[in-house]
């Protein structure tokens, strides 16, 4: 090469070096630029020119997300012959807030949830309307048709995050009892005690709470809560309720968490205990420690109630070593106080592949299998109403005798997009409820999540 040529040509490497450079910063560009309705966006209505992506780097996360969920029956079932179709969502609209991006706080956050709640339940067909019930095939349905404030709390680290205080209102789902919900029965989604216990509160429901966290290792840690338990939250009217009026006591939850990686792959384990202060109401006795069904009197009030609960999840198997790929499997069981909670235990298990063909590697394929069991003293209450009025189960004033359910689900979930996931699934229920004279049933399901 000549002396001229040499020049010319390490200006050519410069001049494609630079225009590699400006394609790169083009895309990237584009990349915090996504359109609406883009496949490849986390959401939905795109990046609203760069101004998401801005926002986040400086410490502010848009959160706008959408559940919507179907359930037909097919077969079976209290009402056997009349086949229906129910549907239910959520909207829900809020930010999680980096406090040390925005404030400068060390390890501080904040976050604000407003939910919306609508529609209506398949288990007004499957159920004996007499009886108690234990589940639904619609985990999205629940707690009324209404706005809600769903989040509105701060958290503080210190000593590099080891102790968190978290404060504010929240629902214990959120830190205790955690599992996830890739499932649409509700007998698979969040935290189990929250469903069967009225002084436990899941989301949507908010409540007045102070958590506190401390972190042992960096793979276990242990915390404690203190929840305000508060009835009149449950009303529509007080979806914004602020004030403590209408308090019962106090829910104070703990918990161990193990958060392990075996064979390079994660998994987490808890082990949780709750004690109210807030009274529960007999579900056998009255205040003279009398069948209450025998005596006629109002079952009895007693002062405190506990249960306890047990959390194990673990990655199995990735592919080609990719760790969002691979088999999973959750086993969960709760135990709630017999005397005043008519589910008194609750064992699942569940798989999840995520990923399960290479062409499709962000859908999920789930398989579930939970009992729901009632309790001694619930069924001994049903038992002597009925012998004591001799009524058999097809007359009007039996109260129906409740056993255990079994719940059973099977669901592909498809990533249409990024921001788009549909769920068809198929649930099969065992003694709807726990009453072994209603039908088996079969229903069909469908579910699509959304982020905007």
């Amino acid at each position: 090469m000549s002396a001229s040529a040499a020049p010319k040509a390490a200006r050519q490497r410069q001049a494609v070096t630079l225009l590699i450079s400006l394609c790169a910063a083009g895309a990237a560009i584009h990349a915090q630029a996504d359109d609406a309705f883009a496949a490849n966006s986390k959401y939905m209505t795109g990046d609203w020119g760069g101004l998401r992506t801005q926002l986040f780097n400086e410490g502010v996360d848009i959160q706008l997300g959408y559940v919507g969920e179907s359930a037909s029956s097919l077969h079976g079932g209290y009402q056997k012959q009349d086949r229906a179709t129910r549907y239910a969502d959520q909207f829900s609209v809020g930010a999680n807030l980096d406090l040390q991006k925005l404030l400068g706080w060390n390890d501080s956050a904040a976050s604000l949830v407003i939910s919306n709640r609508n529609g209506d339940n398949l288990n007004d067909k499957l159920s004996d309307p007499r009886a108690s019930g234990m589940s639904s095939t619609m985990e999205i349905q629940g707690r009324g048709s209404v706005s809600r404030l769903s989040e509105l709390w701060v958290s503080k680290g210190w000593f590099d995050d080891a102790l968190n205080i978290k404060f504010g209102r929240q629902a214990v789902s959120d830190d205790f009892a955690v599992e996830d919900c890739s499932f649409q029965s509700l007998a698979f989604c969040g935290s189990q005690p929250g469903n069967y216990v009225d002084s436990i509160y899941n989301g949507p429901i908010s409540q007045w709470a102070l958590r506190v966290r401390y972190r042992l290792s960096s793979e276990v840690y242990a915390q404690i809560g203190a929840f305000n338990i508060n009835p009149s939250d449950l009303e529509n009217d007080n979806g914004f309720k602020l004030n403590g009026a209408g308090t019962t006591g106090t829910l104070v939850p703990v918990e161990l968490v193990w958060a392990p990686t075996v064979n390079k792959l994660p998994g987490e384990y808890r082990l949780g205990y709750y004690h109210s202060t807030a009274n529960g109401t007999d579900v056998y006795r009255d205040s003279n420690g009398q069948p209450a069904a025998l005596s006629g009197n109002d079952y009895r009030s007693d002062g405190s109630r506990h249960g306890a609960w047990i959390i194990a999840k673990q990655q199995l198997t990735s592919v080609n070593g990719d760790v969002a790929r691979g088999l999973s499997v959750t086993a969960s069981a709760t135990f709630q106080d017999r005397q005043t909670t008519p589910v008194d235990s609750y064992q699942k298990v569940e798989l999840v592949y995520k990923g399960p063909f290479d062409a499709r590697p962000a859908d999920s394929l789930g398989f579930g299998v939970a009992r729901l069991h009632a309790s001694s003293e619930f069924l001994r209450n049903a038992r002597t109403a009925n012998e004591a009025s001799g009524l058999g189960y097809d007359d009007a004033g039996y109260v129906p005798e409740q056993h255990s359910e079994i719940a059973t689900e099977l669901n592909y979930a498809v990533q249409a997009t990024k921001w788009l996931q549909i769920m068809p699934n198929l649930q099969y229920i065992k003694n709807p409820d726990g009453v072994r004279e209603v039908d088996d049933a079969l229903v069909f399901g469908m579910q699509v999540t959304s982020q905007f």
